[in-house]
C-alpha cells in the first residue's frame, strides 16, 4: 500500500527547510561561477585583437583608478558647462573680461600642481577593462563634445584614457589647405588672440588689461635679437645700438648655427616682413595633436620647466604671466618668410608634452627646487643651420588633455598702414572662432 503525505506535514518540515537552503547555496555558487567565466571570456574575446590592451586580473572588478577618472570627468563636465555659459553670456552682451586677480589664483600658487599632474598622468595611463572602454570614452565624448567617428581605431583598442586623448584620426579628417600662400592652424581649438607685433620686444595681450612680452614667452632668442637688429637698421638707428646687439648675440651658439650663407640669404631676401602672433586654446574634448603650420626648418628646441597652472578662460584673466610661468616647449626655426616659433604651453593635469621629432624629451619631471628659476634647457637640432625639416601638416607634438599653442611668425607686411598691399599677410579668422588643423589662419599673395 502506498502512503501519501501532504507537503505540509510537520514531521518533514526540518528536512524540507534544509533542502531549500542547500539548493539556494548551490544556485548562488553556480551564478557567481558563471558570471566570472562569462566576464573573463568577454574580456579575452574583446582584447584578442589588440596586442597592447590585454588586462590581467579579475575582469569584472573595476579598478579604483577608473572610478576616480569617472568622478573627475563629472566634475570637469559640470565646471565646463558653468564656464561656457558665463563666457557665452558675456559675448552676447559685448563684454570683454578684464584682468582681475582673485583668491583662487593665489591659492593655486601654493598647491603642488606638478605633483598632482604627474599623479593624474599616472591614473590616465592605467589600463581600463576592455568591456568598459567604450562606455568611458563615450561618456567623455558626450561631456566634452568629442567626435568619436573620427577616431582611427575602434574604442576597445585604446587601452587607457591617455591613449584615447592622443589618438590619431582617420585619413582625410583634417585636409590641409593646399594654397601655397596660406598659413594653417596647427591644432584644433578656439582662437583667443591674434594680431601684428611691433618688433621683437612687443607685447602680446593675455587678456584685456594684462600683457606679456614675446621674449619672455620664447626665451632669450638670438634669432629674435637679429630681427630686432634688422628693424633698428631699417629705422635708421645709431651704430652704437647696432654693435651692442651684435655683441650680445655673439655669446650664443645660434650665431654659429646661422652663419651659413643659406640662412643669411633667407633673411635678406625678404626685407619687408612683419611679426605676427596667434593664440589657440585646446579644450579637453579637442583633437590633441600639433601639426606643422607651414613648410619650415626647426633649428632649436627650448624647454621651460615652469609651473602647471590651468589655462582656461578664468585662469587667463586671474593669473599673471600665465603662459610665461607655465611649463612649455618652444620650437624655433625658419620658413620661406623668415622667423617661425611654436610654443606648446602645458597646464594642470597635463603630465607631459610629447615631441614626435624628439621622442626622448621628458616634461613635468620632479624638481629639487621649489622655485621655478632654472634656465630653459636648449637643444640644437642637427645638422647645424638646417635642423629638422617639416612639411605643412606633419605631426609635431601631442598634449595630454587640453592646453594652449602660441604661434609667433614673420610674414609679408607693408610700410604704411594706409597702403592696402595685396602681398601683405592678412588673418582670415576672428576671436572666438572654432578652428581645425589644416584650416587657414591667414593668407598673402606673391
Amino acid at each position: 500500500m502506498n502512503f501519501r503525505f501532504p507537503r505540509d506535514v510537520a514531521v518533514f518540515r526540518p528536512y524540507l527547510h534544509f533542502a531549500n537552503v542547500h539548493n539556494r547555496r548551490r544556485l548562488f555558487s553556480w551564478y557567481v561561477k558563471h558570471f566570472r567565466t562569462t566576464s573573463q571570456a568577454r574580456s579575452s574575446l574583446s582584447g584578442g585583437g589588440s596586442s597592447s590592451s590585454n588586462s590581467q586580473g579579475n575582469a569584472f572588478l573595476v579598478p579604483g583608478a577608473t572610478v576616480a577618472t569617472l568622478l573627475m570627468l563629472g566634475v570637469l563636465h559640470a565646471r565646463r558647462l558653468y564656464d561656457d555659459k558665463k563666457v557665452e553670456e558675456a559675448r552676447e552682451k559685448g563684454i570683454e573680461f578684464e584682468f582681475r586677480p582673485d583668491v583662487k589664483a593665489s591659492f593655486l600658487r601654493i598647491l603642488p600642481l606638478r605633483s598632482i599632474s604627474r599623479a593624474w598622468g599616472f591614473l590616465m595611463s592605467v589600463d581600463i577593462p576592455v568591456w568598459l572602454r567604450p562606455h568611458v570614452y563615450r561618456a567623455w565624448a558626450r561631456a566634452f563634445h568629442s567626435n568619436l567617428e573620427e577616431a582611427a581605431l575602434p574604442l576597445e583598442e585604446y587601452a587607457s584614457l591617455r591613449d584615447f586623448f592622443v589618438r590619431t584620426l582617420k585619413e582625410g579628417c583634417r585636409p590641409i589647405n593646399p594654397n601655397p600662400y596660406s598659413l594653417v592652424s596647427p591644432v584644433d581649438g578656439t582662437i583667443l588672440r591674434f594680431g601684428k607685433l611691433n618688433g621683437a620686444g612687443a607685447m602680446i595681450d593675455q587678456v584685456k588689461g594684462f600683457s606679456y612680452s614675446v621674449s619672455s614667452l620664447l626665451g632669450a632668442s638670438p634669432l629674435l635679437s637679429m630681427l630686432a637688429e634688422k628693424n633698428t637698421e631699417d629705422d635708421g638707428s645709431t651704430i652704437e645700438q647696432e654693435s651692442t646687439q651684435r655683441e650680445q648675440s655673439k655669446k650664443s651658439w645660434w650665431r654659429v648655427s646661422l652663419a651659413s650663407p643659406k640662412v643669411r640669404e633667407t633673411i635678406s631676401e625678404c626685407p619687408m616682413k612683419g611679426l605676427y602672433y596667434c593664440v589657440i586654446y585646446l579644450k579637453p574634448g579637442d583633437y590633441h595633436r600639433i601639426h606643422s603650420p607651414v613648410d619650415w626648418n626647426v633649428l632649436v628646441r627650448r624647454h621651460f620647466s615652469g609651473r602647471l597652472f590651468p589655462v582656461n578662460e578664468r585662469a587667463t584673466r586671474t593669473i599673471r604671466n600665465l603662459y610665461v610661468e607655465n611649463e612649455r616647449v618652444v620650437l624655433e626655426g625658419l620658413w620661406q618668410q623668415g622667423f617661425m616659433a611654436i610654443a606648446a604651453v602645458g597646464a594642470t593635469n597635463i603630465g607631459s608634452i610629447e615631441l614626435f621629432i624628439e621622442p626622448e624629451l621628458r616634461t613635468n619631471r620632479p624638481r629639487k627646487k621649489l622655485i621655478p628659476s632654472e634656465p630653459p634647457e636648449e637643444h640644437l637640432y642637427e645638422p647645424k643651420g638646417v635642423g629638422v625639416m617639416l612639411k605643412k601638416g606633419d605631426e609635431v607634438a601631442a598634449f595630454n588633455m587640453g592646453s594652449t599653442v602660441v604661434l609667433v611668425f614673420q610674414a609679408p607686411t607693408s610700410n604704411s598702414p594706409k597702403n592696402n598691399d595685396a602681398s601683405e599677410f592678412e588673418f582670415s579668422i576672428r576671436r572666438g572662432d572654432k578652428i581645425r588643423v589644416g584650416e587657414a589662419l591667414g593668407v598673402w599673395h606673391a
